[in-house]
């Protein structure tokens, strides 16, 4: 069983669509799941988790009706406005629907502390309430604020994306480091394997991206690291049977069922 925990598809110009921009001539066009499953045809995919690409509500409901019409997307994980007096309502609705698993509000383009406002609160407790994962979209600097908010909300389910981001471009692998120890403490947190040959500067190497990857491996262990593609974000500096491949190499045999299906089915409930 190969679970990708974290794809996205888009169409340009629908769905309040606002990213990828012209510039990023190599993702700069319709995604959808015949592309993912020509792009993953070597590598036995079981079924993906779509993860939303734009902050819109109209985006997820697109995600919900695609996954609804093909088996290969067995969870969505979708976007709502978390400050809206009516967010609470709104996760409630949305949870309703079997295929959300979790909602992801793109934090990485917000103030540090936004995500510690007590005006998200009664959302957070929503989400709580409705069993739905938290995917932190974040970078470094947001680390110390997801600690804070894992210790105020103990019972959220929530994952990091793309390793949080780490600085692997500019050789910068603290405070990073020791953050991700210390939200790794957290026996609630969950991590992916993902995103990080994008992060690794305009000429990325497995070299480069290794001790990283081992970092996330020896902290959170098989059964709360999850491996994704971040395709198609991932064509901007590799391609994904290279990169599950790549993987494949990194995490021991043993743990191979594990960081590459099992610890998402169980995280996400699929």
């Amino acid at each position: 069983m190969l679970i990708d925990a974290h794809c996205h598809i888009w169409r340009l110009g629908e769905n309040d669509h606002a990213w990828p921009i012209p510039d990023l001539a190599a993702i700069y066009r319709n995604f959808d799941l015949k592309d993912l499953a020509e792009a993953s045809a070597s590598s036995d995919l079981s079924g993906v988790v779509l993860v939303q690409s734009q902050p819109s509500a109209r985006d997820t409901e697109w995600l919900l009706q695609v996954a609804a019409a093909d088996p290969l997307a067995v969870g969505v994980v979708g976007w709502t406005d978390l400050t809206a007096p009516d967010a609470p309502a709104r996760i409630g609705f949305l949870a309703r629907n079997p295929r959300l698993k979790g909602l992801r509000p793109m934090l990485q383009d917000l103030p540090g502390d936004w995500i510690l406002d007590p005006a998200l609160e009664p959302a957070i407790a929503a989400m709580i309430a409705a069993d739905l994962a938290f995917d932190a979209l974040i970078k470094p600097r947001h680390l110390p604020h997801i600690l804070t908010l894992v210790r105020r909300w103990p019972d959220l389910r929530l994952v990091v994306d793309h390793g949080a981001k780490p600085e692997i471009g500019e050789g910068r692998p603290d405070p990073w480091r020791d953050q991700i120890v210390a939200l790794a403490e957290l026996p609630g947190v969950h991590c992916k394997l993902s995103g990080l040959l994008t992060e690794a500067g305009d000429a990325p190497t497995a070299d480069a991206v290794a001790p990283y990857a081992a970092h996330l491996l020896e902290v959170f262990g098989p059964d709360r690291l999850m491996w994704g593609s971040d395709w198609p974000v991932l064509n901007l500096a590799g391609d994904y049977a290279a990169w599950r491949a790549l993987c494949a190499t990194w995490v021991p045999p043993a743990d191979h069922a594990r960081v590459f299906g099992e610890t998402a089915r169980r995280f996400y409930r699929l």
